[in-house]
Formats: C-alpha cells, structure tokens, sequence
C-alpha cells in the first residue's frame, strides 16, 4: 500500500483513533459500501452485501414498527388518564342539576368535545319546565327514538354499546343551534335497568376524524358503564 494519502492527515488519524465513530454512521457507511461496490466493477455480485441491505431494510421495519407501538401506547395512556379525569369531575355533583351543567362544561371539556347531549326516552313532554331548566344538554324523546337515531334509517342489526361515526352535520334535535358544526360523534348506549326506557349520551366534535369507526371504544364503553350508574342514582 502506498504510504500517500489522498485525505487530510488530521481527519485521518482522527478516523483510526475512533473507527467507531464510523460505524455508527449510516450515511458515511452507505457511501462506503456504494464506493466499494462501485471499485470491484459491474460483473461481480457481492451477496455479503446484498444480505447486509435486506438486513438493513428488516432493521428499518422493526424500527418502524417499534415507534409505531410507543406511539400507540401513549395515546392509549393520554386517553386512559382523560376518561379517569372526566369520570372522576362527573361523580363530584351531589344534584342532579349541577351533574348536567358540568357535564355540558367541564366534562366536555375534559373530553375535548364541543357537545354533549343526554337523551332520554319518556312519554313525558320535553318543554315541561322542570326539563327546560336543566339546559341544553337534556332532551326528551319519544320511546324508541333511540334505536332509530343509531340505526340512522337502516335495517341494522342490534346497536353496540358505542357507536362511533362522521357526519355530514349534527341532529337539530340533539345539538339544537350548533348542530351544522358537528361532523363526528360518539354515541353510547345507557341502560339504566329493568323497567326503565334506554338513554343516549352523545358526544359531539366539530373534527370529523375525532370519532371514526375504525377507532377503538373500550375507553368510551368504560365511561358509558360510570354514567349509568350515577345515572341509576339521580333517577332512584
């Protein structure tokens, strides 16, 4: 080997101090394999280094895959923490009528959703002052409103327990004025017990990719189990 060197000596003697520093270098060591590749000519396969390039690109995915999943089980724990926040701001009323005014404010806040609406179904009449006064976030329907509002005039198949979807607008009869601004929605079924007619708990987003079919809703049926039960209380 000739003892000339065509790079600076200082940058030399730095390379061989730390060869490491090399190595962990994708982009120097590509350039290195290219220019090697490049120096042995066109007739010659190097199967090290097409092994080493599908080892590279498995390394790429794993790597993928890998943030793929933090990320993942991050939103999964912001979101756990934001159900547990909200659940925990709902059960701190001890009246019914300030239960439905934090959970038109501060719950819905919490949620990060520009509407929440609670329907029940009664024969009672929904402009009965004693329902007008608790606000917006009340409204009364009709028996079977409900299984109609959720199949949304299809014949489907029994309702789950939440029903995640995005709108074109909002319901005037749930969202009252600020319907034309909701575009997805969660709704979630309560069951409040033998005898009694089903509810509705609806949340509203003006984002329409907040709520998607293709999300989970094991978080969403959890606080739906909670609202029943306080529910069950307000109405014994």
């Amino acid at each position: 080997m000739s003892s000339s060197s065509l790079i600076d000596d200082s940058l030399r003697e730095k390379i061989i101090s730390r060869p490491d520093v090399i190595l962990e270098d994708q982009d120097v060591m590509r350039a290195l394999v290219a220019a090697n590749e490049r120096s042995m000519g066109a007739n010659i396969i190097d199967l090290r280094g097409i092994a080493m390039d599908r080892l590279e690109a498995r390394l790429d995915r794993l790597e993928d895959t890998h943030r793929s999943v933090i990320a993942a089980a991050y939103e999964n724990l912001a979101g756990t923490n934001q159900v547990h926040r909200a659940i925990l701001r709902m059960l701190d009323p001890v009246e019914f009528e300030p239960f439905l005014r934090d959970l038109g404010g501060e719950v819905a806040g919490i949620l990060r959703v520009d509407a929440v609406r609670l329907v029940l179904e009664s024969v009672q009449d929904d402009e009965d002052p004693a329902i007008r006064r608790m606000g917006d976030v009340l409204s009364v329907a009709e028996p079977g409103f409900i299984e109609s509002y959720l199949a949304d005039g299809r014949n489907a198949a029994p309702q789950r327990p939440v029903t995640l979807r995005q709108l074109r607008y909002g319901d005037t009869g749930i969202y009252g004025a600020c319907a034309t601004y909701i575009r997805s929605e969660a709704c979630l079924r309560l069951d409040f017990g033998p005898g009694r007619l089903p509810g509705l708990l609806v949340l509203g987003a003006e984002d329409p990719h907040q709520f998607t079919p293709q999300q989970g809703t094991d978080l969403l049926a959890f606080f739906a189990g909670v609202f029943e039960r306080s529910m069950r209380r307000w109405l014994s």
